[in-house]
């Protein structure tokens, strides 16, 4: 197997490495701004905001260093329509980062993660839907060996000493007593939502690069057009759940001033360029891997810097990674290459 078989180019190998590095730099950046009772000093919801906003401004600025003021006015108005399709996406984004915070209060930690883990499958379900690919037996078994692999990482093979944070918490949640036994009732339902609508956002938004203005419309500008729109839905979220106000609030915009508060904006930030240049360059079913390898090295690298232990399931998870890793690299897919097609067709595909 040749390494172009993964990547075309030399570049999309950068963009790999980058993005996942992003990732898990990300993980660590968050894991440093915590207290030390665990919670943070600033509001999660003003920092997703900002980072649309930086996300936005970083995606005009490199946009216009390529075209002029002029010739943007009239690419948009041109492409409206993209403009409009790129609201699926940011709402579902937006969706997905709400039923984050639904879900964790149901679920312990662990049922969560593993649950989480389907969205491996269901990504290959929707990229055949969208692109019209079959994947094959080898493609599909290393899905599934990824999938045991990340959810493998969040097993523990033994039970902590019972105490009073363990009897509070098996007294909050019925699936503390076998956290890998999900619970069978309504909050299962917004999980799964939650699963569908990362896989749906994250496919699709490769679908509207590769096969909806990816000639017309310059793959910048097309990020403004998802920025602006999650900076819509987010804000339509805000107003619905009545925490508008809160998230934009002085005490919580001060906050956004500490360094290490500015390093994870500008770092989160950074993640959604590259996640577009990603999905250009590569496809969806590998970043499903470069997801598991981030799961993988977050957690040895949460280990050095910050003493978090490395348990038996992250080095089976490390093998069981590096297993489907090594089977996808035998039959890769092929990236669809971009192309321009009817929009409405991808109305049609919604």
């Amino acid at each position: 197997m040749a390494i172009s078989d993964l990547f075309p180019t030399k570049a999309s190998a950068v963009i790999f490495i980058s993005y996942m590095a992003l990732f898990i730099n990300q993980g660590l950046l968050v894991t440093a701004s915590k207290r030390k009772d665990g919670s943070f000093a600033y509001n999660a919801t003003t920092v997703v905001l900002m980072t649309e906003v930086v996300k936005l401004g970083m995606a005009i600025f490199l946009h216009l260093r390529e075209a002029t003021v002029k010739e943007t006015i009239s690419t948009i108005r041109q492409n409206l329509q993209v403009f409009a399709l790129y609201f699926v996406p940011a709402a579902l984004y937006t969706i997905y980062n709400n039923l984050v915070f639904v879900n964790l209060k149901h679920y312990d930690p662990t049922t969560y993660f593993i649950l989480l883990q389907l969205r491996v499958v269901v990504t290959g379900i929707i990229f055949q839907v969208l692109f019209g690919k079959q994947l094959t037996r080898i493609q599909w078994s290393s899905l599934v060996l990824l999938m045991i692999g990340c959810a493998v990482k969040n097993v523990r093979f033994w039970s902590p000493a019972v105490g009073p944070t363990t009897a509070a918490l098996s007294n909050n949640t019925s699936a503390s007593h076998n956290p890998v036994v999900p619970r069978l009732d309504l909050h299962l339902l917004y999980l799964l939502f939650q699963v569908f609508a990362s896989c749906f956002a994250g496919v699709y938004n490769e679908y509207l690069i590769k096969s909806n203005g990816s000639i017309s419309v310059p793959l910048m500008l097309q990020n403004v057009f998802m920025y602006v729109d999650s900076i819509v839905a987010n804000i339509v979220a805000l107003a619905l759940t009545q925490s508008l106000g809160d998230a934009v609030s002085s005490h919580n915009v001060h906050a956004l001033l500490d360094w290490n508060v500015i390093a994870i904006i500008l770092n989160n930030a950074s993640v959604g360029i590259v996640t577009s240049l990603f999905l250009r360059s590569l496809n969806s079913i590998l970043k499903t891997f470069a997801s598991g390898l981030e799961l993988v090295f977050t957690a040895i690298l949460a280990w050095i810097f910050f003493g978090i232990r490395v348990g038996v399931s992250t080095w089976l998870a490390i093998f069981i990674v590096s297993s489907a890793i090594y089977l996808y690299s035998h039959s890769p897919v092929n990236n669809p290459a971009p192309k321009e097609s009817n929009i409405q067709h991808a109305k049609d595909e919604i």
